[in-house]
């Protein structure tokens, strides 16, 4: 293994077979065997982060972006069409409507403060939630002392706006982040 330096478990179980006739599920128990003792260690393998920052946000690795994106923009186009006595199409609002204000400004805001995986899943959902119940009032109360008011129509404007600005920017921030990882 040393000499060779396989990259990946396949061309491992590749070069096993060349020196030993062993069926290929026996050697993959085996490594697997290994792993779990610590004497070997294998890695994830992850592509490469692309130059260019156009091909990054329409690769997999951005999913949460558009997730976040396409959520927000569903959100407030129930807002804004779907009328609160209209069932079983409000029940679908207020559950939207809900992750819309205590979880998704709270997520980017995290997500922009974290960019990579620093935090697990777990301490990411608590924290937003958490931040969420933070930003939002906040927002209300500088929207209170606008010529808008506090409303349905610029509290979900106000809050799509802040969303959609944190996970810009958090986006942007985890591309540089994996660049400068690479280098």
């Amino acid at each position: 293994m040393r000499e060779n330096n396989p990259e990946t478990v396949k061309e491992l179980i590749e070069l096993v077979q060349l020196a030993y006739p062993i069926p290929e599920k026996e050697i993959l128990e085996r490594i697997l065997h290994l792993q779990n003792q610590g004497k070997i260690t294998l890695r994830k393998y992850s592509a490469p982060v692309s130059p260019l920052f156009r091909s990054y946000i329409l690769s997999t690795r951005a999913a949460w972006y558009w997730t976040i994106i396409a959520v927000s923009a569903l959100t407030v186009a129930l807002v804004f069409t779907v009328p609160e006595n209209a069932y079983p199409f409000a029940y679908v609002r207020y559950v939207l409507g809900a992750v819309f204000v205590l979880f998704l400004p709270g997520y980017s805001f995290i997500k922009t403060l974290f960019p990579t995986k620093e935090l697990d899943n777990i301490e990411r959902t608590a924290l937003s939630i958490g931040t969420s119940i933070a930003l939002v009032p906040i927002i209300g109360l500088l929207l209170n002392y606008t010529a808008w008011g506090i409303g349905t129509t610029s509290i979900t404007l106000a809050l799509l706006a802040l969303t959609t600005i944190l996970a810009t920017a958090s986006i942007v921030r985890e591309y540089q982040a994996k660049l400068e990882r690479e280098s």
